[in-house]
């Protein structure tokens, strides 16, 4: 059973799915690859505690990590980096060669790029922190205006480029 809530963030309204109780969506106001909305079940605020609290908490900057259950649904290449991306500590980058690289499949860049623009679980699972090879912002189904301010929001605590941990 899918259920939904709708929650205010400095990004905009954020929209926080669960499946059987289990976080498997946050999406952006405009998010490229958003599931149709009638696919997120009903309105219910009871459940999203969690995450609204630990989302919260991030925004203010008293939050690094995410302690939350996840359900992501994909396919095994995109779990894998969809895994990947949460080994990317907060404040650090990685560019999608160094993501490829980093899971043994360095000549499928473009697939890594495809499978970090499908993520379900934006910010939890920080798509954000990938960027070109040259260190310049590219892709983000939120927009390039939200990456921006979710990597400026992290950027205190560490250098920009950076290894995974």
């Amino acid at each position: 059973m899918r259920t939904h809530t709708m929650i205010d963030s400095p990004i905009g309204v954020l929209t926080l799915v669960a499946t059987d109780g289990t976080l498997s969506g946050i999406y952006l106001e405009n998010h490229l690859h958003m599931p149709h909305p009638s696919t997120f079940g009903a309105k219910n605020t009871s459940g999203f505690e969690e995450a609204t609290e630990q989302l919260t908490e991030y925004f203010a900057g008293r939050r690094q990590t995410f302690t939350l259950p996840t359900h992501l649904a994909g396919s095994p290449f995109q779990r894998r980096i969809w895994h990947t991306l949460t080994t990317i500590a907060y404040g650090h980058t990685l560019t999608y060669a160094h993501l490829a690289e980093t899971i043994g499949r360095p000549e499928a860049i473009r697939a890594v790029g495809a499978a970090n623009g499908k993520n379900p679980i934006s910010i939890v699972v920080p798509c954000h922190r990938v960027v070109g090879s040259d260190g310049a912002l590219t892709g983000f189904s939120g927009g390039l205006a939200r990456k921006r301010f979710l990597l400026d929001l992290e950027h205190p605590a560490a250098p920009r480029q950076g290894q995974l941990f």
